[in-house]
């Protein structure tokens, strides 16, 4: 009896629990809904995300946001591009080749990665990648009249930030998934003659596929969603996301405005905040597809 209730009264705390979970993503939903769309009927959908003239303080201002959202996709993708296989590679490091001495000394420096708040990386960032990358800017457009130098604060800065900052966890997860491979299947490949790297990439890692692919899951989530350290590494100024421009993501924009903005102009801040937000489910999405389509091979 004891223990019927017991099972009764966690199956209801967890059900409350996941009631919450829903509740809460289905507000954030609506209120991004309710507070993103007004700004898109009042200034136009094409003028927003259509137009790259970002000036919403001027005489006739105009609110559009297209190198800023390209700046987030290709910041996003050279940031995974980036640090997916280093991650990757040290997560096979430590799960398969590591003397377990050296392990113990890596596996809590990436976990002291992961504790280390933004605003640490974008203030590092800001003090040795810029000053590195603004001299190699002078050394590439020596002499060039039309190059604006941005003092190392590009969109190169942010993308090796950003890639820094989720390797923590696509190790820690790889790490994982490449442990949970049996190692019935290692014995195998190289009990048929395979060399222990050939093992590594041909059936270590497939086999651990889902779980590395929640790991890119995460570490996308993490990039699309920074905001601080971007700031300080990236320049903040609208314009086309080449390297050695300075840009805004759409998390910048909304940050580096919200605190002065007002009327229209703050309701378009929202409708960047709506369309990050469509672009995250998006990519959340697409990944979870395919991970559900790993799963059931």
């Amino acid at each position: 009896m004891v223990r019927h209730t017991i099972e009764k009264a966690a199956e209801i705390i967890f059900s409350l629990c996941a009631f919450m979970a829903v509740a809460a993503v289905f507000s954030i939903t609506l209120y991004m809904i309710a507070n993103g769309l007004p700004a898109i009927f009042q200034a136009g959908w094409k003028e927003i995300l259509f137009s790259s003239v970002w000036q919403p303080t001027a005489q006739e201002p105009s609110f559009g946001i297209l190198y800023v959202i390209l700046t987030s996709i290709v910041g996003t993708f050279l940031a995974v591009l980036l640090g997916v296989p280093v991650g990757l590679l040290t997560a096979v490091f430590l799960a398969e080749t590591a003397p377990d001495s050296l392990a113990a000394v890596i596996r809590p420096a990436v976990e002291l990665l992961a504790g280390i708040p933004s605003v640490i990386y974008g203030v590092l960032g800001m003090l040795i990648l810029n000053p590195f990358l603004y001299r190699l800017e002078q050394k590439l457009f020596a002499g060039s009249q039309t190059h604006q130098f941005t003092g190392g604060a590009n969109l190169l800065s942010a993308v090796i930030v950003l890639a820094v900052m989720i390797l923590p966890t696509v190790i820690s997860i790889s790490e994982t998934a490449l442990r949970a491979v049996p190692p019935e299947l290692k014995a195998c490949s190289l009990a048929l003659g395979a060399s222990p790297v050939t093992t590594v990439f041909r059936v270590t890692i497939p086999a651990a596929r889902s779980g590395i692919l929640a790991a890119v899951v995460l570490g996308v989530g993490r990039a699309v969603g920074e905001a601080m350290a971007i700031s300080l590494v990236s320049g903040n100024s609208v314009n086309l996301p080449l390297p050695f421009q300075s840009v805004r993501f759409l998390t910048t924009a909304i940050v580096s405005e919200m605190g002065y903005a007002g009327g229209l102009h703050r309701q378009v801040l929202f409708t960047i905040g709506l369309i990050l937000f469509v672009f995250i489910m998006m990519i959340n999405g697409i990944l979870s597809s395919i991970l559900k389509g790993e799963r059931l091979e």
